[in-house]
């Protein structure tokens, strides 16, 4: 860190934040193929969170970030890597925030999924793993990029020819090819309530 730069400390503490709020704020990072159905699972989940448990979220999507904050980043391995420590710091603020987040990132990379969990404290930061097989993501293929993929028209795509590493230990599994989007939204408040993050209505 720079000589002339130092941190400023806040008087209002997360423990402030968290009594504010009325529950505790996390990290939710769901990683997934394109098309496991990462977004949709997302914003089910955010909605259910407000509407029914109150709670302050916020929810960063990969498509969403890319039109803003990392509008300049391609998607070479170089680019994604910084895609994901912006996204990453962002959400350690939002979490320092009292908010729980959530986020919906391709994330292909262990190492950078690592990196952002490094930056919060152990209990803080939950990997969900969106797990989809490729052949249903490939019939979903919302946005059409799996075609132009396979049809060479789209180079360094993930799980064609650009590698995919699933988590090894994630906190939540959710397979999308097996259970509904509301199913898995159930899952994972389950979990939630489990470890008193949020509490029953």
């Amino acid at each position: 860190m720079h000589n002339e730069i130092h941190p400023h400390q806040h008087s209002v503490t997360l423990e402030d934040r968290s009594r504010i709020k009325g529950h505790l704020p996390l990290v939710l990072w769901m990683t997934g193929l394109s098309g496991s159905g990462k977004s949709t699972l997302a914003n089910a989940l955010e909605y259910r969170l407000v509407k029914t448990y109150g709670a302050h979220t916020y929810l960063l999507d990969g498509d969403n970030v890319r039109t803003g904050l990392n509008a300049g980043l391609g998607f070479t391995e170089a680019d994604r890597r910084e895609n994901i420590r912006r996204v990453g710091e962002v959400a350690r603020l939002m979490y320092q925030a009292g908010l729980i987040v959530i986020t919906a990132f391709i994330s292909p990379y262990r190492s950078d999924r690592e990196m952002v969990r490094s930056l919060l404290p152990p209990e803080a930061f939950w990997e969900v793993y969106v797990s989809c097989p490729i052949e249903k993501c490939i019939e979903r293929d919302p946005k059409g990029l799996y075609k132009k993929a396979l049809d060479g028209k789209l180079s360094e795509f993930t799980g064609i020819d650009s590698p995919y590493e699933a988590p090894a230990a994630p906190e939540i599994c959710v397979d999308t090819g097996q259970f509904t989007v509301d199913e898995c939204v159930e899952m994972i408040i389950a979990r939630m309530l489990e470890h008193q993050i949020i509490q029953q209505k």
